[in-house]
């Protein structure tokens, strides 16, 4: 056999396995053999973590945030870590510090929590803004400055941060900017009767369940080949048409102050195509961006005070803005899809084109 061919063909094996399809579906069915409910959170982590996004998951204490954090981890087989906020929590404390060795006269870089490829910071809105700030700058540049030295982040790196919305005393809120760098917020209910019945009848049997006995079922190698299936989807030119509209709507609409961001605009056509991706398509549709509109979308808008005092929800303003804008029909996407391809043969066939001299 050709040396040169066996790697070839196991790549190419390897990368059949890693379509984003395969990779959600492996983690959801491993995942489900602990969690109870909520199985929709994990298809909005994958989105998260194949579009390099990071998650804020906000609900009462008690239903299993944290723990659906550490399952994604383990069954992705990634490095996690946990930090537990609290008002006494220093930058230092999750990016890391200089700790200076007597014997040797020179520093040693002690890393912190936050070099992990998924790091849950528990209760992010019980630390304080300086420590939110050093969390949130490590987000968005994925790396660290110690001292002199600047440390980049692993990859894959995606930080799950949770918050509790019933705490009034000892918290400090997300400012608006913040908010801005995740690409969800998700709001995780308490389970129905039936559910919360399910999960009292399998802790009654097994007592012991818990993230630990989930096994990793993806590799990291087959994560970044499912974040390169995610960048080759195609978006219609009427999908990102239809994308800037509903953001921009956000920004004039009378209940909102500020709306989404250009930051908003371009997350939200990344997480539609890894939505579509996982579906099993390689084309966005208009319910590809209806569905996540909200989770993209409601946590950027600051409400006007009117609508704050008359309990007007971020998350009506941005129904609202989805049943006040057409989506394109199938027709006009298809038209452009024949339209994008035609040009694109024309191009390749172009280029295979002898060239004549003069």
């Amino acid at each position: 056999m050709n040396e040169t061919n066996a790697p070839r063909s196991d790549r190419t094996e390897t990368e059949q396995r890693a379509t984003p399809k395969r990779v959600s579906e492996t983690l959801s069915e491993e995942i489900g053999r602990v969690l109870v409910g909520n199985e929709w959170i994990v298809e909005r982590l994958t989105i998260a973590l194949l579009t390099r996004g990071h998650v804020l998951l906000e609900g009462v204490p008690g239903i299993a945030k944290t723990t659906i954090a550490n399952l994604f981890a383990r069954t992705t087989g990634l490095e996690y870590s946990r930090i537990q906020m609290t008002p006494d929590v220093l930058p230092a404390d999750v990016t890391g510090t200089a700790i200076y060795r007597e014997n040797r006269g020179e520093f040693d870089v002690h890393r912190g929590p936050i070099f992990a490829n998924v790091v849950v910071a528990d209760e992010i809105n019980r630390a304080t803004p300086k420590t939110q700030s050093a969390l949130l700058e490590a987000m968005a540049e994925r790396q660290v400055t110690i001292e002199d030295d600047t440390c980049p982040l692993p990859t894959p790196f995606l930080v799950v941060a949770t918050q509790n919305p019933i705490e009034m005393e000892g918290v400090f809120e997300l400012p608006e900017a913040q908010r801005d760098r995740f690409l969800f917020k998700l709001e995780v209910p308490l389970p129905d009767r039936s559910t919360e019945r399910t999960l009292v009848d399998r802790f009654d049997s097994l007592p012991t369940l818990g993230p630990e006995m989930a096994d990793p079922v993806v590799t990291t190698n087959e994560i970044l080949l499912a974040r390169e299936h995610v960048r080759d989807v195609h978006v219609a030119p009427s999908v990102k048409e239809y994308v800037l509209d509903l953001v921009r709507a956000t920004r004039t609409h009378p209940n909102a102050t500020h709306g989404g961001s250009p930051r908003a605009t371009l997350a939200f056509v990344d997480a539609a195509k890894a939505s579509a991706a996982i579906a099993g398509r390689g084309y966005v549709i208009p319910d590809d961006v209806k569905r996540l509109a909200e989770p993209v979308l409601a946590h950027r808008i600051v409400l006007s005070t009117d609508a704050d005092i008359g309990g007007v929800e971020p998350a009506a303003v941005v129904a609202d803005v989805v049943d006040s804008i057409e989506p394109p029909g199938a027709d006009v996407i298809d038209a452009e899809s024949d339209a994008t391809t035609a040009t694109d043969e024309g191009t390749r066939n172009g280029e295979n084109e002898p060239h004549s001299t003069s």
